[in-house]
């Protein structure tokens, strides 16, 4: 039979993978969390794409330009500032032998307990004219007036950037040492028979191995000096951050507010495109399977007393300064603190750190056992995408859920309006589900991020030893993943209960009316020249942080003494 045959030929492989889904239960569920985590900024960008006012025009002409220099060199100036201390503390505590090298191993860490905008009051309140350093001074060599003398103005770019380097460095060191532990000693054998001495093994050899993970450590350093307004609105410093607060509080313009969040978006996004291109660009591999500990370069003489000042330094500026000086504030003045309700603070932030934890640390499990489960690219994408809150800063995640639940409560009341003459109100702007759904969406990555770490230590033959059993998805996950990977939730758990008691922008624009946690008292005292009477409140966000750091120094010292018995 003769005619004309018309063949289709088939699409290609990565298409169909991308294009055909399987819509179980896990699947409809991924969909479902990524695009509600994604609802605040798709509204930021959807507000300042369709404004109702024109005040772009404004800003631009006036503050635009300011932001966008302020922002860069505090980014810059923080991410040079946390790469020199964290990489370089790192590789002494990792191949220098020296008096309290056990200890700077951990206590290198601490100032990580400290968050930027506790560290910036109490030296504010140590290094202004009127503070006790200055005082002495004057009083000593006689000195009547600022004229007199020069002094470093502490309340500063300059002051704002030493400020952030100060407690975000612990980010860099990290990262850094557990690279540095990782590497082979074989390398750097190598490098020695090339002539190569303790430096330039160092710069030319181990600092490239460990690139890709320093480059992460920076990138989060300026996530988080991004994220930051309690540092930059005490020092007055116009970033995007604190522009965003003026434009909508001061200036009454949501949209404005959500064009330029829109704008400090397009930092975020380019910060994590060069962050993977600097990753990508350059590969480097161990080509050796001898892993043993690295050398311990033995110090001796003035070496020794020098590497361990460099330690020590961060240690004392970082940490032991200001809680010295919070502690000793707390003890004159903890009646104070407890006559401006402070148990009510601590209940409100205890109550909304646990409930943004739990939840953060079921969707957390959830999704990182669906990414086992499921092999289609889109779905791993998504839920990539669902965990990305934690670059976004709170005062961009901030605003999108207080527009969005906003539409939503008056969509609502002008429903029940019109078919029941009933008004409901604001049901959830304005609540603490409204501040527990900010924090979820914010730091769903810390609890995802660490349960995926320990499932993937979970070998896949033992879902197959379930499925043999009979069990089906949620059984295997309830009776044989969970028990197996209880530190990497408990770990997780306690990374976000510990981040929601530190986090200041997003809480001040989700909370309640009248209602105070840690972080926002100490803010709106210390503002107001009171930080005596914050103190205490203070010293719990510091203590709180502390649990982070004793929980990765364990790690590491695990992964050293790992490293020793191989």
């Amino acid at each position: 039979m003769s005619g004309s045959s018309t063949t289709i030929s088939p699409a290609p492989a990565h298409r169909s993978r991308w294009l055909r889904f399987n819509l179980d239960g896990w699947t409809v569920a991924t969909l479902l969390i990524a695009g509600v985590a994604a609802i605040p900024i798709v509204t930021v960008i959807a507000l300042a794409l369709t404004p109702t006012e024109d005040i772009w025009t404004h800003l631009a002409e006036t503050v635009l330009g300011i932001y966008v220099e302020t922002t860069l060199i505090l980014m810059v100036g923080v991410g040079f500032g946390t790469f020199v201390l964290g990489t370089s503390t790192a590789w002494l505590v990792t191949t220098c032998r020296f008096p309290g090298k056990k200890i700077f191993e951990w206590a290198l860490l601490l100032p990580m307990a400290v968050p930027a905008y506790v560290i910036a009051y109490v030296y504010t309140d140590i290094l202004e004219y009127s503070g006790p350093l200055q005082s002495t001074l004057r009083a000593t060599f006689n000195w009547t007036s600022r004229s007199d003398y020069w002094f470093f103005e502490i309340r500063s770019l300059g002051g704002a950037i030493t400020m952030m380097t100060l407690v975000l460095y612990p980010y860099v060191y990290l990262l850094a040492r557990s690279a540095f532990l990782e590497q082979s000693v074989c390398v750097l054998e190598a490098s020695r028979t090339l002539g190569y001495g303790p430096w330039k093994s160092f710069r030319r050899v181990a600092l490239p191995l460990a690139r890709p993970a320093i480059a992460v450590g920076v990138s989060l350093v300026m996530m988080e000096t991004l994220n930051d307004f309690g540092t930059v609105d005490f020092f007055a410093i116009s970033t995007f951050t604190a522009g965003i607060f003026d434009v909508w509080l001061n200036m009454n313009s949501t949209s404005g507010a959500a064009q330029l969040a829109t704008v400090l978006l397009l930092f975020v996004g380019a910060l994590v495109a060069l962050e993977r291109i600097g990753r990508r660009g350059r590969k480097f591999h161990h080509t050796s399977s001898r892993q043993r500990a690295l050398p311990g370069y033995q110090l001796h003489g003035s070496q020794k007393w020098l590497v361990f000042g460099v330690c020590l330094t961060p240690v004392v500026l970082g940490f032991g300064v200001p809680a010295w000086v919070l502690g000793e504030y707390a003890i004159n003045h903890y009646r104070d603190a407890f006559e401006a309700s402070f148990w009510s603070h601590v209940g409100n932030s205890l109550m909304l750190a646990s409930i943004a934890a739990t939840i953060a640390v079921l969707v957390g499990v959830f999704l990182a056992y669906g990414l086992r489960m499921s092999h289609n690219p889109m779905v791993r994408a998504l839920t990539r995408f669902s965990a990305l809150g934690y670059a976004v800063p709170g005062a961009v995640l901030g605003i999108g859920i207080v527009v969005a639940l906003g539409w939503a409560d008056n969509s609502f009341d002008a429903l029940m309006r019109k078919n029941f003459s009933i008004s409901t109100g604001l049901i959830l702007s304005g609540t603490i589900a409204a501040v527990s759904f900010g924090y979820v969406v914010r730091f769903l990555s810390l609890s995802f991020g660490t349960v995926d770490a320990g499932l993937s230590k979970i070998t896949t033959n033992m879902d197959g030893a379930a499925r043999t059993l009979g069990l089906n998805r949620l059984a295997t996950l309830m009776r044989v993943h969970l028990p197996l990977m209880r530190p990497s939730v408990i770990t997780a758990a306690l990374l976000v209960f510990v981040d929601c008691m530190k986090e200041l922008p997003m809480t001040m624009i989700l909370r309640p009316f009248d209602f105070e946690t840690l972080a926002t008292f100490v803010h709106q005292y210390a503002s107001d020249e009171q930080l005596a009477e914050a103190s205490l409140a203070a010293l719990a966000i510091v203590a709180a942080g502390i649990i982070p750091v004793v929980l990765m120094s364990l790690t590491m010292n695990n992964n050293d003494a790992q490293a020793g018995e191989v």
